[in-house]
């Protein structure tokens, strides 16, 4: 009877050991095998998280002069508005902000001077007739010599003193908008018209009703949006390598994480007091963002490039700052094992990492290069 009990407590240790150890086996995702360790993952695991294989492989990376800069417009799509004559202002609807067309009135000033600006081309003009007359006749008379040298040469005088001063107040009409036509018609107005000089945004008023401005105050400033470019600041100690053509990527930090592109189109020949040279880059898309003036840049000048041994930038985690990936050991039936690896990384491109230790792996080495976050990145 106690042999018999005793059989039975050695059939039910045995059952309960066994039970845990098949529960400790279906659960297991590193083993030991002879003194390695393994990340085991079945070839369904692999397919279910769609991991992917790759080797070393040789790629292209550039070299690259970083610099800082900003986006800019050219002089001509830059303009500040101000007054040919000083005036008050009478009206001003514009904001910053709002769009105007080359041509368009911006603002209107009022001044007396306008007005005696006008009686004195009208006078003129009243005047250039009986004057040209004079001098016509005594023209004729001159050459009959009907009258003296001196009273034909005062006749000239008068009538191109006249003309000149006709032709002076004429110009200066038309730069203040005022239709000289409109004037000899006796139509004399107190106010003119400042009008765009380009088509664009309103960036700057630096007045309001009632101002008087003069023709050294700036009233506005427009700039024309529809051209930008990069306007880059690169260093004495690089300027050797810049030259035109060559390729930009550049980042707006405060703005967008995107990297767009832009190519060099001139490279300046006057170093600053900062001992910078700037350089002129051309966006290859400029509609297709909404770049505004003055936005600061981060900017690399693709100067060379030169080919290294890489692997995708995926197959790549970082554990504790440490870079890390997984090398294929073995594959046994259905079953991949991969081992750890530390990594240095020299720098990253287009989605590819140079690798340091290349030294350290065979040519036909495999990584995992899809996946490895799933894995070792938790």
């Amino acid at each position: 009877m106690k042999s018999y009990i005793n059989n039975i407590l050695a059939f039910i240790i045995l059952m309960v050991v066994t039970a845990c150890g098949g529960e400790s086996k279906s659960t297991e995702t590193v083993i030991e095998n002879d003194s390695d360790s393994f990340i085991k993952i079945t070839q369904a695991q692999f397919d279910k998280l769609e991991m992917k294989l790759g080797t070393i492989e040789k790629k292209s990376f550039p070299i690259k002069v970083s610099v800082n800069g900003m986006i800019d417009v050219p002089p001509e799509n830059r303009a500040v508005v101000n007054a040919t004559m000083g005036g008050y202002v009478r009206t001003t609807p514009f904001l910053i902000g709002d769009k105007v067309v080359k041509g368009q009135t911006l603002i209107t000033l009022e001044n007396p001077e306008f007005v005696n600006l006008q009686q004195q081309y009208l006078e003129v003009n009243e005047q250039l007739t009986y004057l040209k007359a004079e001098y016509e006749r005594h023209k004729i008379m001159a050459a009959e010599n009907i009258t003296s040298q001196k009273n034909y040469l005062k006749s000239e005088s008068d009538y191109k003193s006249a003309l000149a001063k006709h032709t002076g107040l004429q110009k200066q009409l038309v730069m203040l908008n005022i239709s000289p036509q409109n004037v000899k018609e006796g139509n004399i107005v107190s106010t003119v018209s400042i009008q765009a000089p380009i088509t664009g945004s309103v960036t700057k008023v630096n007045v309001s009703r009632g101002t008087y401005v003069s023709p050294a105050s700036s009233i506005m400033e427009i700039i024309n949006n529809d051209h930008v470019h990069l306007e880059l600041s690169v260093f004495e100690k690089d300027i050797m390598k810049v030259k035109k053509g060559q390729k930009i990527t550049f980042r707006i930090p405060e703005a967008s994480n995107d990297t767009f592109y832009a190519e060099v189109h001139l490279v300046g020949t006057v170093i600053e007091d900062n001992r910078t040279i700037k350089v002129h880059g051309h966006l290859e898309e400029e509609g297709g963002e909404n770049f505004l003036t003055g936005m600061f840049v981060e900017a690399d000048i693709i100067t060379d490039d030169f080919e290294a041994n890489s692997l995708p930038s995926t197959a790549i985690v970082s554990i504790e700052e440490v870079p890390n990936v997984l090398v294929l050991e073995k594959k046994e039936g259905d079953t991949y094992y991969f081992t750890q690896k530390e990594v240095s990384i020299k720098e990253e491109h287009d989605g590819y990492s140079i690798i340091q230790e290349t030294e350290n792996f065979g040519p036909k080495t495999n990584f995992l290069t899809k996946g490895t976050y799933n894995l070792i990145g938790e």
